[in-house]
This record gives structure tokens, C-alpha cells and sequence, in this order.
């Protein structure tokens, strides 16, 4: 030893000595409030990425969900107005009189002799536009509309059926039920079906 006394600092926790006898309090020290709002804003993010609802089609940009003639509502559009004007066509001129006396040929001769797969064309067109509307992109496939397409199609499929039993003993007065015969199940069928087409895109 040189003499000359070394001053010792004795350390406990939470308390510390100095020279002097004195006794002073240790305050920890605290993580930077930086650091710590940047881990919350962490667990916020993975919070909404992991648990947020998010729209079932990724493709769709917000313009599109905001207007309301779409391309492809549109085309919809095209296609169940075409479905529907080839039944009234072929029905009314394409068909002719077959319950006339001497039955009355239909016009044009080529729609005429396709016969009952006009049905299926006029249909199937119908269905077509109803299952392309059926997407985010247009009314039909969002919000409200995602409701009103599924119910409509699962009521005039429901609708469609009930009648073809209720008048089955009699479908003369019935236009397009009368042609179709057992096929009407198939149609109301097939309108119950696209409706689930709709129910897949209900967020």
C-alpha cells in the first residue's frame, strides 16, 4: 500500500455507497421510447396481416370496387341479355306452331331445326353472364350485391321448380315450360346452382 486510502464504491441492488458514507438509490435505466413504440408498431402490423379480413380476390384494385360499369359487368350484362333474347326469339319466331293443324315450320330454318338446344343456348348464355357477374369487380360481386345475386338465383330457382310441379298436369299455358317438360328441373336446378357461385364470394 502507498498510504494513501483507495476509495471503495460498495453496490447492492437498488442502493449504492459512496465515500462519504452516503447511501443513494440506483434508478434503472429505461429502454428508449423509440424502441419501444417501433416493437408495438411490429406487433400491430403482424396483428392486421395475420387477423384483418381481406378481400377474397387480390386482384381487384380499389378503383375497379368503386365503378360501377365494369369490363367485365359489362360483359355480364351482354351475356344474360343475349341468354334471354335467343329464348323470346326462338320461342316466339324460331319455334313455329308445332300444336297447330298442319303445324306452322319456324324462321330462320337454321335456328328452327336445332330445336330443343335452343333452350340450352338461351340458358346456358343466361347462366354464363350471371356466374361472370359473380366477382368483386362488379355490383353483383360485392357487398349488397353479392346478397341480392345469391338470393334472386336460389328464389327463381325455387320458384322455377315449384311451378313446373304445381302445373305439371297442365303446361300448355305455360310458355317455355311447356317445351321443356321434365328439362324445367334441370333449369331451376341450374339457377340454384349458379347462385352458390355468388354465396363463394360473400366476405
Amino acid at each position: 500500500m502507498t498510504g494513501v486510502a483507495t476509495r471503495q464504491t460498495l453496490r447492492r441492488p437498488g442502493r449504492s455507497w459512496d465515500s462519504g458514507g452516503m447511501t443513494t438509490t440506483l434508478t434503472p435505466r429505461r429502454a428508449p421510447r423509440r424502441l419501444a413504440t417501433g416493437a408495438a408498431e411490429r406487433r400491430r402490423t403482424s396483428r392486421r396481416a395475420t387477423g384483418a379480413a381481406v378481400s377474397k380476390s387480390q386482384t381487384v384494385t380499389p378503383d375497379a370496387r368503386s365503378t360501377l360499369f365494369t369490363v367485365r359487368f359489362m360483359i355480364a350484362l351482354l351475356l344474360m341479355v343475349a341468354g334471354i333474347a335467343w329464348l323470346v326469339f326462338y320461342y316466339v319466331q324460331g319455334r313455329g306452331n308445332p300444336l297447330a293443324v298442319p303445324p306452322v315450320p319456324g324462321s330462320p330454318k337454321a335456328v328452327s331445326d336445332l330445336g330443343d338446344w335452343n333452350y340450352a343456348i338461351g340458358f346456358g348464355l343466361l347462366m354464363l353472364g350471371l356466374i361472370v357477374s359473380a366477382h368483386p369487380s362488379t355490383p353483383l360481386g360485392r357487398g349488397r350485391g353479392v346478397v341480392v345475386g345469391m338470393l334472386a338465383c336460389f328464389l327463381i330457382g325455387l320458384i322455377w321448380i315449384c311451378t313446373f310441379y304445381v302445373f305439371s298436369d297442365d303446361l300448355s299455358n305455360l310458355w317455355v315450360f311447356n317445351d321443356l317438360g321434365q328439362w324445367n328441373l334441370v333449369v331451376g336446378i341450374a339457377f340454384m346452382a349458379v347462385g352458390f357461385s355468388f354465396a363463394t364470394k360473400w366476405e
